[in-house]
């Protein structure tokens, strides 16, 4: 049976990938965003968008990692849930982060926690799926505590995974019911994040030196949360084989 699906944030890293996914598994799959008019904070184009869906797909992300991103997640899902529930959508899908409720002293993570709340709490039938940290921002993340010659990264234990491998766990969650709960998945490894940074510069051929140290966004974060936890799904990619691709 084909599926209406809109996807919202579907012309991003994972947003793209999920909608050719769902393609190709013959749904109906349609790409929203602020490029074709689809507005999650004013609501714009909301209506229209999910007229006739049978799943909603919210990949949209705050622009800030901030005490901004509250409120973002706050409004956005208002409008989501409201128009969804209007529209008589069947299944709400959303995209967050493995242990992101245990790590109350990031103000992102406390915002993402509550955009799963509204969502728990909202009218539509849902499915969370929580991912790891991607394989595609561990430069990004070098970069935040890094000088020319030195990157500071704390000991944190991360399992991270390939976009492409969270863009089927997410396209799988939403071709199925909805779980009426939450879809841990994460990479096949567990890397300490100073060894994940040496494995990386060595892989780019970048001299700099990782020290250990706490420093950064993930210096916050207590234990292994950001593992996967019992029960999870392991997507196959691992992260040597993905950086010898790279070139």
């Amino acid at each position: 049976m084909t599926v209406k699906i809109a996807v919202l944030g579907g012309t991003g890293l994972i947003g793209s990938q999920v909608v050719k996914i769902l393609q190709s598994a013959g749904h109906e799959a349609v790409p929203h965003s602020l490029s074709t008019g689809v507005d999650l904070l004013t609501g714009q184009g909301l209506t229209e968008a999910l007229t006739g869906a049978d799943v909603v797909v919210n990949l949209t992300n705050s622009p800030t990692f901030d005490d901004a991103s509250p409120a973002f997640f706050q409004t956005t899902m208002d409008n989501l849930l409201a128009a969804a529930g209007s529209a008589g959508v069947g299944h709400a899908v959303v995209l967050s982060i493995v242990g992101v409720d245990q790590v109350p002293d990031l103000a992102y993570y406390r915002a993402k926690v509550l955009q799963e709340d509204i969502l728990k709490a909202g009218p539509v039938p849902y499915s969370i799926v929580r991912a790891t940290q991607f394989f595609e921002f561990v430069e990004a993340i070098l970069s935040w505590t890094a000088d020319d010659t030195t990157v500071r990264l704390p000991e944190t234990p991360v399992q991270p995974m390939a976009a492409a491998d969270v863009a089927q766990a997410v396209a799988d969650v939403s071709m199925g019911a909805p779980l009426q709960g939450i879809r841990n998945v994460a990479g096949p490894d567990v890397f300490a994040l100073d060894e994940l940074g040496r494995i990386t510069l060595a892989a780019r051929g970048d001299q700099r030196t990782v020290t250990t140290e706490s420093a950064g966004m993930f210096a916050a974060v207590p234990g292994d949360v950001l593992t996967a936890p019992a029960g999870s799904v392991i997507a196959p990619t691992a992260y040597r084989e993905w950086l010898g691709r790279q070139g």
